[in-house]
C-alpha cells in the first residue's frame, strides 16, 4: 500500500469520525441497530457453543460405547405413540442373562429398574426427622457403574456381587439426598428408610445436577436390582444397558443383541422390532433440535436489528451526501475521480457499522462472561471465529447499505455541486 493510499485512508477515516461527531444522536441511533444485531448473534453463538460442549461432555460421561434397550423410544411420550408401540410388552429381568450368552461381542449387559415421579410413582426417603421426596429409586447390578461412568462413587462403594446375590438392603445415595439427610454427619453406615423399608448407606455418588433434558445423579438412590425386584414387583418398566468393547465392531455387536432380543420376544421375521436400541447420541439429537429453533430465533432477532441499522446507515449517508454536495464538487474540481468519492463514502459507512459491530462484540463477550460466571456448568465461550464473523457482518452491512449513497455521491455533476447552496 503506497503512502498516498495510507494518507487517503487516514483522511477518509477522520472524515467518517467527523460525520459521527457532527450528528451524535443520529449516529448513535444508527449504530444501535448494528449493536443489537451483532451482540445477539455473538452472545447466542457463545452460549450455544458452551452448551454444545456441556451436552457433549454429558454424552461422553454416559459412555461413548454404551447402548440402551428400552420399550419406547427415549425422550418421547408413549401416550402420543401409535397403538402398536404403546402396547409393547415390558422387558423382563431374565433377558440380560440370555443376551450375555447370545451376544459374544458385548459386555456389561445389565438390567435397571426405576421408580420415579416421571413414571407416576412417589418415593419418600427418611432419616430421623429429615425426609426427601422427588427422588428416583433405581435397582441396579454391580456392572451398572461400568456401563454408565456418569454414576461415579465419590465415597464408600457401589453395590457388590454379594449384595446382589443376597438382595441386601443397601443403598448408594446421590449427593443432594445425602446432604439433605445428613448435613452434618458422615452418611456411610447410617440407616435410612426408603418407602418404609430399612436400608444401610454404603456409598455416595459424585455431585451431578443433571442436564435440563433429564434428572441428574444427585437425586438417585440406587439399591441392588434383586432387592428392587422384591420390594417393587409392580415396577415393570425395565431398561437394559450393554457396552461394546473397543476391539469389537459396533454394528456386529448391535446386530447380535437385536437378534437375541427378537428371539426372546418371539418377533416374527416380517415384523419390526418391538423394543428400541439407542445410544447416548439421542441426547445430542434432542439438543440439536432445540438449538436449531434457538438459532432461527436469534437469526430473526439479529436480522431485524441489522436491517434497521443498515437502513439507518443508508439514511445518514444520504443526508451526509446532501450536506456535503459542495465539498464533493470541490474535490471533483481539483481532480478527485468517481472511484475516490465512492470509496470515501463507502469507507464512512463501513466505519459507522464497524463502531456498532465492535460495541456489539464487546456486549456479546460481556453477556457470555456473565453466563459463564453465573452458570459455571455452561462454559459460554466466544471463539475467534465468531469475533471474525461479527466484524464481517458489520463490514458487510456497511458495504451493502452504504453503496447506494456512495454511488450517488460519485455520480454527482461537479458544476451542479459547486452551484449547490
Amino acid at each position: 500500500m503506497s503512502l498516498m493510499t495510507l494518507a487517503q485512508a487516514r483522511e477518509n477515516f477522520l472524515a467518517a469520525m467527523d460525520t459521527l461527531r457532527s450528528s451524535k444522536v443520529r449516529s448513535a441511533l444508527t449504530v444501535l441497530g448494528i449493536v443489537i444485531g451483532v451482540s445477539s448473534v455473538i452472545s447466542m453463538a457463545a452460549i450455544i457453543q458452551g452448551l454444545n460442549k456441556f451436552v457433549q461432555d454429558r454424552v461422553e460421561s454416559l459412555g461413548s460405547r454404551t447402548y440402551f434397550l428400552t420399550r419406547f423410544p427415549p425422550g418421547t411420550d408413549p401416550a402420543h405413540m401409535p397403538e402398536r408401540i404403546r402396547t409393547r410388552r415390558y422387558l423382563e429381568y431374565t433377558y440380560a442373562e440370555y443376551v450375555r450368552t447370545a451376544a459374544p461381542d458385548v459386555e456389561n449387559v445389565t438390567t435397571v429398574g426405576t421408580r420415579g415421579f416421571f413414571l407416576g410413582d412417589s418415593n419418600l426417603i427418611t432419616s430421623g426427622d429429615r425426609s426427601v421426596e422427588k427422588v428416583i429409586i433405581r435397582g441396579a447390578e454391580p456392572e451398572y457403574t461400568t456401563a454408565l461412568p456418569l454414576f461415579n462413587v465419590e465415597r464408600g462403594r457401589f453395590i457388590s456381587v454379594f449384595d446382589e446375590e443376597h438382595a441386601r438392603p443397601v443403598v448408594v445415595l446421590g449427593a443432594s439426598i445425602s446432604e439433605s439427610l445428613f448435613p452434618n454427619s458422615d452418611p456411610l453406615g447410617q440407616t435410612i428408610r426408603i418407602n418404609g423399608a430399612t436400608y444401610e448407606v454404603i456409598g455416595v455418588f459424585t455431585h451431578d445436577q443433571g442436564l435440563f433434558l433429564g434428572p441428574g445423579v444427585d437425586i438417585f438412590a440406587i439399591i441392588p436390582l434383586s432387592n428392587f425386584k422384591k420390594q417393587y414387583p409392580e415396577a415393570k418398566e425395565l431398561i437394559m444397558l450393554f457396552t461394546v468393547p473397543k476391539n469389537s465392531n459396533v454394528e456386529t455387536a448391535q446386530a447380535e443383541v437385536i437378534q437375541a432380543m427378537r428371539r426372546l420376544r418371539r418377533v416374527p421375521v416380517d415384523k419390526e422390532n418391538d423394543f428400541e436400541l439407542s445410544s447416548p447420541d439421542f441426547l445430542s439429537n434432542l439438543w440439536n433440535q432445540l438449538t436449531g429453533a434457538l438459532v432461527i430465533l436469534t437469526t430473526a432477532i439479529s436480522s431485524i436489528g441489522l436491517l434497521v441499522g443498515g437502513i439507518g446507515v443508508m439514511n445518514i449517508m444520504l443526508i451526509s451526501v446532501t450536506e456535503r454536495t459542495q465539498e464533493i464538487g470541490v474535490r471533483k474540481a481539483i481532480g478527485a475521480r468517481k472511484a475516490d468519492v465512492r470509496l470515501q463514502f463507502l469507507f464512512e459507512a463501513v466505519v459507522l457499522t464497524l463502531v456498532g459491530g465492535t460495541l456489539g462484540i464487546l456486549i456479546g463477550a460481556g453477556i457470555s462472561t456473565m453466563v459463564r460466571t453465573l452458570v459455571p456448568s455452561v462454559p459460554a465461550t466466544l471463539s475467534y471465529l465468531w469475533i471474525t464473523i461479527g466484524f464481517a457482518i458489520s463490514v458487510g452491512v456497511g458495504l451493502f447499505f452504504g453503496y447506494y449513497p456512495a454511488n450517488l455521491a460519485a455520480n454527482l455533476d461537479p458544476i451542479e455541486c459547486l452551484r449547490y447552496e
